[in-house]
């Protein structure tokens, strides 16, 4: 099992020690932050995003194709209700010159994205209290 830490530095702060490195998170002003650091839910949707650029950037890699002036824009539907994101879309943007051939492979490899696998199959979620010392 890996393991991640949470350590709290002030304020409404929230450090996570992963894999040797320590992701700085923080509320924005009208949640009671101060907006030092991107919050976690702004986190979730940038892996979101960069996951799908990164498939974007290895098809090409892969492939020879000069990835410099290519990207991705991600585009957010809310449910004003709910208030919560109701649907995503992913719009690539391939360089010029990139092959009409691999237009449906590109959007395939994108869509092989591990961040969405795991939104569209979750993991299980158990929450336990440890005892204190």
């Amino acid at each position: 099992m890996e393991d991640i830490q949470v350590a709290f530095p002030g304020g409404m702060k929230v450090d996570v020690s992963l894999k040797g490195r320590v992701v700085h998170t923080d509320q924005p002003p009208h949640s009671g932050g101060g907006g030092e650091f991107p919050s976690p839910f702004d986190l979730f949707l940038a892996s979101i995003a960069s996951c799908a650029g990164y498939y974007l950037l290895a098809f090409c890699r892969e492939r020879n194709i000069d990835a410099r002036e290519a990207g991705v824009r991600m585009s957010l539907e809310r449910d004003p209700e709910r208030k919560m994101i109701s649907g995503i879309a992913l719009e690539l943007n391939l360089p010029p010159g990139f092959p009409e051939k691999y237009r449906a492979a590109v959007v395939r490899a994108v869509d092989a994205c591990s961040v969405k696998a795991h939104i569209l199959r979750p993991p299980d979620f158990r929450i336990s209290v440890r005892p204190a010392d």
